[in-house]
């Protein structure tokens, strides 16, 4: 398989590094400590074409695939990840829902500014009761006309404060639950009904909002159905398997900095006379840190590439999601060590980078679940 990269690819990549050293990491202390991301940065980020990376130019797009998307994330991985999660939140989930199951006037209307960057989009999918058990949704819709009303809470949503629009699932009808009783919506922020309820304080990713939604008696057009009635859940799932890959790429991004961080720190840093990259407990670890970056890099890319190619890839992305994640676990501890007392720090980046990375082994669905994913998929398979 080639996993060599377009002329386009790499000038997006140089183009993504470029802004990450000069905008986002000067910013990245800042934006953990206050808790926001400056607009002036998304912004800026749309500018270049960020927000709407793998869609086709007719939709507001870049129209470099999913490889591009995971290169954009991937080097704004290096830099902030709660930037990287709410661009990510953005477009690999709100903007593919649209994408993936709108109709033609719904990407016009729709996902045409958020690929923009005109609009920010968020995902409206876990609630108090359904969280790994997503299929146990209760926010409803009921039919009334040429509307559809919608009442119920949804939790933790990256981006949920701040969404201009917003991708909602809701029970349509209950006796039939996931399979064909759950369909999805495009909501308007501005929509009467609709309000902001608690906006969570979390250990990491500070600069990224995840907010409670809540919905009472909010009207919603039948035009504003997104998919076919019934299978919002399919339209989750798809959106979701994306999701998880882009979970991948930023994650492989932050262990290439905290890997260089570490290789920095190591030969600058002297115990015993001598800097400590020459130690060999210390190599042991550099040279492990590298091996899972590059088994992270193959692994991401070459999913990109299935999805790309139009194959199927749920399996291969919830793959990517639990060894990816579970990788900078351990490159962000093992970073942490090697710095010692530095990295332990507030003022030191490792000590972000440690807070940051503990939530991707959590959101868009558990390491717990994906492993059942794995599992299910290489029974029904029967083989490799």
């Amino acid at each position: 398989m080639d996993f060599k990269f377009t002329e386009e690819h790499n000038m997006l990549r140089a183009m993504v590094r470029k802004f990450v050293d000069q905008d986002v990491k000067p910013l990245a202390a800042k934006i953990d400590k206050e808790k926001e991301i400056p607009d002036e940065l998304l912004k800026k980020a749309a500018e270049l074409g960020l927000m709407g990376i793998p869609f086709p130019e007719e939709y507001g797009g870049s129209e470099l695939g999913e490889t591009g998307a995971c290169i954009m994330l991937e080097e704004l991985g290096h830099g902030c990840a709660s930037t990287a999660v709410t661009i990510s939140a953005h477009q690999s989930l709100a903007c593919s829902s649209i994408f993936f199951d709108g109709t033609d006037e719904q990407k016009e209307n729709y996902l045409v500014p958020l690929a923009k960057g005109e609009k920010l989009g968020a995902f409206a999918l876990t609630e108090p009761q359904a969280g790994s058990d997503a299929a146990s949704i209760q926010t409803s819709a009921v039919r009334d006309g040429d509307y559809f009303v919608i009442n119920g809470t949804k939790i933790w949503i990256t981006n949920g404060s701040n969404a201009d629009i917003i991708v909602v699932f809701a029970v349509t009808d209950p006796a039939k639950g996931a399979r064909g009783g759950v369909s999805a919506f495009i909501v308007e922020s501005s929509t009467p009904g609709f309000k902001v309820g608690t906006i969570e304080e979390k250990m990491g990713i500070r600069g990224s909002t995840t907010a409670e939604l809540i919905f009472e008696d909010m009207k919603v057009s039948m035009d504003n159905m997104l998919g076919v009635y019934g299978a919002g859940f399919i339209t989750a799932m798809k959106a979701l398997d994306v999701g998880r890959l882009s979970l991948g790429a930023a994650s492989l991004g932050a262990s290439k900095e905290l890997l260089d961080l570490s290789l920095k720190f190591a030969k600058e840093r002297k115990q015993f006379n001598i800097p400590i990259c020459e130690h060999q407990a210390v190599q042991f670890i550099l040279a492990e840190m590298n091996t899972k970056i590059y088994a992270m890099e193959g692994m991401v890319y070459r999913t990109a590439n299935m999805v790309d190619n139009g194959e199927k890839f749920s399996r291969e992305s919830a793959i990517v999601k639990v060894f990816c994640s579970e990788a900078l676990d351990w490159i962000v501890d093992s970073a942490m060590q090697i710095h010692g007392g530095l990295g332990y720090m507030s003022h030191y980046p490792v000590e972000r980078f440690y807070r940051d990375s503990r939530i991707n082994r959590i959101f868009e669905g558990t390491n717990e679940i994906q492993k059942i994913v794995i599992a299910k998929e290489l029974i029904k398979k029967g083989t490799y």
